[in-house]
């Protein structure tokens, strides 16, 4: 019995952590969430005001003389970017998952995906750096033109100026970089786990290669697939220092084009961190950690959202046989 209550003390521990970040956050903001109201996701104006003047009492909170808080242009940036990370980051993950597990020998796929995987492990300020030494110029003076003089006559987000190589696009791609791994690996091992059977059975019917792949094997790791994609999300939605490194750092400002600066909530915290401290009525680090808070949930719902789809794609889901 107490190896039970151990277990089940060491299993709670993790639940009630997330639980007790998200009271204290809530409490910790609870200032800032009663003053900024709901206009406080909708509005597009970050403003600290006058952090050396004594603060005026607005609505029985006292703020420094001039401050505004909204945050719609970080949602925008947060969301935007996560976006292009997705539709960069799934077909490359997809693409290498089915080279590791299909067209590569199995004593040298541990060491590809070795590599692969270590991509994971490099550290996001590490990859920020490259991405603003390397990156930023490459894309800035080659591809970004070529975009623009291309895709952007038929595509309007895809139009000029092209800009500084900092901004919405270069920041989806740093994102792609830090979420490929986990989409690789995950796949990967969900189709190197598929029965042999079914791969005998395939070309025993006449199919090829590329058709086993596509029509069999990929068909019954769908879930794993979805599941992993809604794992990368959360991730990127959370990165903080490269975005930082890498979006140019926009304030109260909504991309019209996939060049421009952005701010992501994450990036934005840390960047204003040091200025809202300078706050004497303590409301912009409160607001800060508003977003903190709106951050942390978006997460959450993510997470449950990659529970709830691989749950009904357990049930409702192609079976092995009718894909076969």
């Amino acid at each position: 019995m107490k190896f039970r209550t151990w277990l089940a003390l060491i299993g709670g521990a993790l639940p009630l952590s997330l639980v007790s970040v998200v009271v204290f956050l809530a409490l910790y903001a609870w200032p800032a969430i009663r003053f900024n109201g709901f206009k406080f996701v909708f509005d597009n104006t970050w403003n600290l005001g006058n952090l050396y003047a004594n603060p005026v009492v607005i609505a029985g909170t006292p703020i420094p003389p001039g401050a505004h808080y909204g945050i719609l242009f970080l949602v925008a940036g947060t969301l935007l970017s996560t976006v292009i990370a997705l539709l960069l980051a799934v077909p490359v993950g997809v693409g290498a998952a089915i080279f590791l597990a299909e067209a590569v020998d199995a004593r040298v796929r541990v060491w590809i995906s070795l590599f692969v995987e270590l991509l994971a492990a490099i550290p996001s300020v590490v990859l920020g750096l490259w991405g603003y030494a390397v990156l930023i110029p490459f894309l800035a003076h080659h591809v970004f033109p070529f975009l623009t003089m291309t895709i952007g006559v038929v595509v309007p987000i895809f139009t000029g100026p092209a800009g500084s190589g900092y901004g919405l696009l270069t920041a989806g791609i740093v994102l792609a970089m830090m979420i490929v791994p986990l989409i690789t690996a995950t796949l990967r091992d969900a189709l190197v786990a598929q029965p042999l059977a079914m791969r005998e059975s395939a070309i025993a019917l006449g199919a090829t290669r590329f058709e086993t792949v596509f029509r069999v094997l990929l068909p019954n790791t769908n879930g794993v697939l979805v599941g992993a994609t809604f794992l990368a999300m959360g991730r990127a939605l959370g990165e903080t220092m490269a975005v930082l490194m890498v979006s140019g750092n926009a304030l109260n400002y909504l991309p019209h084009n996939i060049y421009e600066p952005i701010s992501t909530m994450a990036a934005f915290i840390v960047s204003q961190l040091d200025s809202a401290l300078q706050d004497p009525s303590g409301m912009a680090v409160r607001s800060l950690a508003e977003i903190a808070l709106i951050l942390c949930i978006i997460s959450m719902i993510v997470n449950a959202l990659a529970r709830l789809v691989l749950l009904l794609w357990s049930e409702y889901g192609p079976r092995p046989t009718q894909t076969i």
